[in-house]
């Protein structure tokens, strides 16, 4: 099955690499936004729902009673605070936020990892992913148009062993997520630079020229007028994405380009819903006072109901 995959992979990379694309290729990482809802607490409290569930788990809870919201909330209260001192910070906030978010992440990894901890001991390996990936595909003759399974095998060993904090070359869950999706990490983030110059840079001098940035996005395929896109992303880098002016992007202005400091959605959600629901203003929240805001963090019957006889009466 992964040999598969993997053979699929390839097939999908020459194809792009030989067609022109539709459409533009976006390398950037952007911070999505927590739910695509208004924000109006004075309206209803479903942006803040599904801020802190995520969407599918928001339906979930506008299925319970009051009661059962509550005791799942305080269930969730607990997981939050992590040093077990008794409160939950914006920071504990935050980062609760953040995995509710990334929940489809950990769904991944949850399937991928079944496949390769092979021996059931809570790690994997390096060589138990690089026999359940590759396997004997390495003995098979590369694919004519340059791609390579070793040079494959190469980077996914060095992203590996970047992922693999303590060096032991045995990763936990949280170092094969890492391994697996280093955007979400902040100490992968080096990797993700790295990789991306490796798949721009055609001439191999450390640098994307002008010619490798737009080439990367569109095959011109001798076409003599360009569409209105790529003359604004030849503006773009010659303006922006080339800071100092020297005709190239080296690593430093790759990274300010693929992983913007975006508007951090997480921090700004877990100082709201902190701000609203802490009785004592102390800055952090006791279980108590999240249980007593619930309808600010969760929905219910109840909540759901109300706003279905508001829509009514509106009607």
């Amino acid at each position: 099955m992964e040999r598969c995959a993997l053979l699929l992979l390839v097939g999908v990379c020459v194809a792009l690499a030989s067609g022109k694309p539709m459409e533009k290729k976006d390398r950037v990482h952007h911070d999505t936004p927590l739910s695509n809802l208004e924000h109006d607490d004075g309206e209803n409290f479903d942006y803040d729902h599904e801020a802190f569930l995520g969407q599918e788990e928001a339906k979930t809870f506008d299925q319970l009673t009051p009661e059962e919201s509550k005791e799942r909330l305080g269930m969730i209260v607990e997981r939050m605070d992590e040093d077990g001192d008794g409160f939950v910070s914006v920071e504990e906030m935050k980062k609760w936020i953040k995995h509710a978010q990334k929940r489809w992440i950990y769904q991944d990894v949850d399937r991928q990892w079944q496949g390769h901890d092979i021996n059931g001991d809570g790690h994997v390996t390096w060589e138990e992913y690089r026999n359940a990936t590759y396997g004997y595909i390495l003995d098979e003759q590369d694919p004519e148009d340059g791609f390579s399974y070793r040079q494959m095998m190469d980077r996914d060993e060095r992203r590996f062993k970047m992922a693999d904090k303590n060096g032991d070359m045995k990763a936990d869950k949280e170092e094969f997520t890492a391994f697996l999706h280093p955007e979400e990490y902040d100490y992968m983030k080096d990797i993700v630079v790295i990789e991306t110059m490796e798949d721009i840079d055609k001439n191999g001098d450390g640098f994307i020229d002008l010619n490798e940035y737009i080439g990367d996005m569109y095959n011109t395929d001798g076409e003599a007028n360009e569409p209105e896109w790529v003359r604004t992303e030849r503006q773009q880098f010659t303006e922006f994405r080339d800071k100092n002016k020297d005709g190239r992007m080296d690593r430093e202005e790759t990274r300010d380009w693929i992983l913007p400091s975006d508007y951090d959605h997480a921090e700004a959600e877990a100082k709201h819903l902190v701000y609203e629901s802490d009785a004592d203003q102390d800055g952090r929240l006791t279980k108590e006072e999240i249980v007593q805001k619930y309808d600010l963090f969760v929905g219910s019957q109840a909540t759901d109901f109300g706003e279905a006889l508001v829509r009514h009466d509106e009607f």
